[in-house]
């Protein structure tokens, strides 16, 4: 209250101090003006005018004379206890002026009263949040309340804090504590229930009481190293009360416990709800590793031990298939309920051990997996060879599955009541254990999870098994690993057959090259294996890096035997447009002497390729050196000449061709693609120059090349293993400031070397867009069988319109359920089909 007091005080002097050298400057005309503002202060703006005009010093305003009468309490009296004079004295000194009823405050009894007051509200506010009503005072008033106190000093808010503190504990160990136990019960669920309904209480409560004493919290209790703030206080004095003080702690945790069990017993009154609320309860209150974890572990391993128990005595089908649908829902569980990872590990752990480990001998009997092949029991196979991979024995299946095909082969040899049907027999034991191998192949090879992994959208596997023919067919021999080589056995099979009629080189190739086709065998997607296999044909084909021609071909036969000739048309119109090119060079070159044209220094080699047998490839501009550019036109107009109404459109991007070069330690032949040449012949228009060198912008402007293609071929140049330039500054990759110069030092061991690799190799751009073109092309052909199917049957139903289509494309690859589903609006939007009902009609 002191400080309220002296501001009032300096106003009023200072005030008097103006009103005091108003009185001693104006004249008396000027007094009456003055004082008719001081008794009215509603005074207008002209009465101020004409005051001010009298004297330019500003005489008080009627805002001034309202806010001292705030401050005092009642407006001040001004009495003028000299008579008005008719001039201004000075010698006679200034009027007296005195003030009545000023009011004076004791600022100790206010602050006492206050803070009386303000414990007081708080405490009954504190009452009435614990009683769940609404408190008296407003939330605001309270936090300032709390604001007060702290800013008094620290004792002040360590009393408040433990004024709070003591509040809590009375409540949750006297009316909560009871109230719990009343609704408890005498199960341990009950008493989980009671728990978790007065910890959501408790929770509500405490928020509020947070958001009260907030500036304690943050203020005193945050810069604290001792005390903990609200929350933690919340949480630790609940967690005593509950677990510590009182016999119902472990009634909660045995409650979960009966819960879980609950629920792998498929109890109908078992409350999902409550699960996943206490667990979360559990961690927020910190005991759910030290506690409930230890106890639920081990209640877990004697449902397990006893599942185990229980299940031992059945059949292996039917023991497998109960330990794959236990470990599921336990995993299901972990993640639904929030249980914490470390829990769900060491319990799957317990499981695998107590489930497959302590059981590996039922699982691996033999005449029980054997009954498993017999029956062509494929799921259940899959799912033990599963299960014993979990616990990593999984190759101690090989040995009963062995016994099973020595077993039975032996005893279907050894039946000499039915030594007539042995073959037969021995043909349809063969076939079932294929049956079972395919199936189980199938199954992942086709997988949708795959297709996710690789993010793909098609089969990956088809990719990659074209990608390993090719390499086959590439390098040969030399690229198969060791692990893959037949053995002597296959060998001798082999020649007994005649494969090995060509040489034992060859035949092991076919051998290879048979076995990829086993894989082929399996995969839906056969259209994404067609995409990549003919673009790597081509590339083969146009870059001349076919190991074998024999092999190409034969590869060729196994595809027309397998799939047909409709998957193999365009890949034999690209062999027989190599051959046509090959005449078609001889006839132009026999064109080209009899007209007695020069010889030029450029050998040129064109290949014609039907457009649509090849693969399409993007055109690019390349500006080629005079004397090339001067043949490619002769050919033109050779070409063009012969054959009217045809058109070239040349593909400056699969060229490749011989340079001889000249290097210190001597000459040599670089084998390069048409863009590494172009380069390669800017350095002979700079030879003889003082530095000879080329920078990529000057690179870039004299090809033509855009900048992708111009850094894969300079990185190929001047960064691969055969650096025939050099790259200023020296690094892996090039940029657009550097600059290149003729590596004079170059050495090879060979004669001919090969620097047109960039060709050869994928890049990431050209795989996805490979795959994009698989998906749009399976989009058409969809739509294709669609409108084959509704035109020979008129009137289909959705479902039965859905498995005829997926029956039709199967072949090609698989098309999900959604696809086909939007392939038939689209084809409804275009007036192909039109829906009546619950069905399709066709649009003639």
């Amino acid at each position: 209250m002191a400080p309220l007091l002296q501001l009032a005080t300096a106003r009023i002097v200072e005030w008097f101090q103006v009103a005091e050298s108003h009185l001693q400057q104006t004249s008396p005309g000027a007094v009456p003006a003055y004082k008719r503002r001081q008794s009215d202060t509603r005074g207008s703006e002209q009465d101020a005018k004409r005051a001010r005009q009298g004297n330019p010093t500003t005489a008080p305003t009627a805002t001034e004379s309202q806010r001292m009468s705030k401050l005092l309490g009642k407006r001040p009296e001004i009495v003028d206890l000299t008579k008005p004079r008719s001039a201004l004295r000075p010698q006679d000194g200034v009027r007296k002026l005195v003030i009545k009823n000023l009011r004076t405050v004791s600022r100790a009894n206010d602050l006492e009263e206050y803070y009386r007051k303000t414990w007081g509200e708080l405490d009954a506010a504190v009452r009435a949040v614990f009683a769940q009503r609404q408190p008296q005072q407003p939330y605001a008033k309270l936090y300032r309340g709390v604001e007060d106190i702290c800013r008094y000093g620290n004792d002040e808010a360590q009393k408040l804090y433990e004024f709070l503190r003591g509040h809590c504990e009375n409540y949750l160990n006297g009316p909560l504590a009871e109230s719990i136990r009343a609704g408890a019960g005498s199960s341990n669920v009950e008493a989980l229930r009671s728990v978790h309904k007065h910890w959501v209480i408790w929770n509500h409560q405490s928020a509020t009481i947070r958001s009260t004493f907030s500036y304690l919290d943050r203020s005193f209790l945050l810069s604290s190293k001792e005390l903990p703030q609200l929350n933690d206080m919340a949480i630790t004095l609940f967690r005593r009360m509950v677990f510590v003080n009182s016999k119902i702690g472990p009634m909660v945790l045995h409650g979960m416990c009966e819960l879980v069990d609950l629920d792998r017993r498929g109890d109908q009154s078992f409350d999902a709800a409550l699960l996943k609320a206490s667990v979360l309860m559990l961690n927020v209150l910190n005991i759910y590793g030290k506690s409930f974890e230890p106890r639920f572990l081990e209640t877990s391993e004697s449902y397990f031990t006893e599942f185990a128990e229980e299940r031992s005595t059945a059949s292996l089908k039917s023991y497998i298939l109960e330990c794959q649908q236990l470990l599921d829902a336990e995993h299901h569980r972990c993640i639904a309920y929030n249980f914490d990872s470390t829990t769900k590990r060491q319990l799957e752990n317990k499981a695998r051990g107590i489930l497959i480990e302590n059981y590996s001998e039922k699982l691996l009997d033999s005449g029980s997996v054997g009954k498993l092949i017999y029956d062509n029991a494929v799921e259940s196979m899959r799912a033990l060879y599963d299960l014993l991979r979990l616990s990593g024995i999984q190759k101690s299946l090989k040995e009963p599955w062995e016994d099973y095909i020595k077993n039975t082969g032996s005893s279907i040899v050894n039946d000499t009541l039915r030594g007539d049907e042995m073959v037969v027999r021995l043909l349809e034991f063969r076939r079932a254990l294929d049956v079972m191998i395919r199936e189980a192949f199938g199954g992942f090879i086709n997988d949708k999870k795959i297709l996710s992994s690789w993010k793909t959208g098609t089969s990956k596997v088809g990719e990659m098994i074209a990608k390993y023919i090719d390499m086959l067919l590439r390098g040969g021999l030399k690229t198969i690993p060791k692990s893959l080589l037949s053995d002597n056995k296959d060998r001798a099979e082999a020649e007994r057959s005649g494969l090995a009629s060509t040489g034992d080189e060859d035949a092991e190739l076919d051998r290879q090259l048979d076995s990829a086709l086993e894989l082929f065998r399996f995969i839906e997607g056969k259209d994404v294996f067609e995409a990549f296999y003919k673009q790597d044909l081509a590339r083969r084909l146009l870059m001349g890096r076919s190991a074998s021609a024999d092999a190409e071909r034969s590869m060729l036969t196994k595809l027309k035997s397998e799939c047909g000739s409709s998957f193999t048309h365009n890949l034999e119109q690209m062999f027989k447009d190599q051959e046509l090119a090959r005449d078609e060079m001889a006839s132009y070159k026999s064109w080209f002497e009899n007209t007695g044209r020069d010889k030029s220094s450029v050998d040129l080699t064109v290949s014609i390729l039907s457009a649509s047998a090849w693969p399409t490839y993007p055109d690019t501009q390349l500006r080629l050196p005079d004397e090339a550019a001067k043949q490619i036109e002769t050919f033109e107009k050779y070409y063009i000449g012969k054959h009217t109404g045809r058109r070239l459109t040349w593909k400056h991007s699969l060229a490749h061709c011989v340079v001889k070069a000249r290097f210190n330690k001597g000459p040599k032949e670089l084998l390069v693609s048409a863009y590494q040449a172009v380069v390669l012949e800017l350095f002979n228009q700079i030879e003889g120059k003082p530095d000879e060198v080329l920078s990529f912008s000057q690179i870039a402007e004299a090809t033509g090349l855009n900048e992708q293609d111009l850094k894969r071929t300079l990185q190929s140049l001047a960064c691969g293993k055969a650096r025939v330039l050099t790259k200023h500054p020296k690094s892996r990759d090039v940029s657009d400031t550097d600059t290149f110069t003729v590596n004079k030092g170059f050495v090879d061991p060979k004669y001919r070397v090969k620097i047109n690799q960039v060709q050869l190799k994928e890049t990431k751009e050209e795989n996805q867009d490979t795959h994009k073109r698989v998906a749009a092309d399976r989009q058409f052909e969809t739509q294709a069988a669609i409108v084959r199917i509704m035109k020979s049957r008129k009137t289909m139903t959705h479902a039965n319109l859905v498995a005829e289509v997926i029956n039709q494309t199967k072949s090609r690859g698989a098309v999900d359920t959604t696809e086909i589903k939007k392939n038939i609006e689209k084809l409804i939007e275009k007036d192909y089909l039109e829906r009546e009902g619950g069905a399709y009609t066709y649009l003639a």
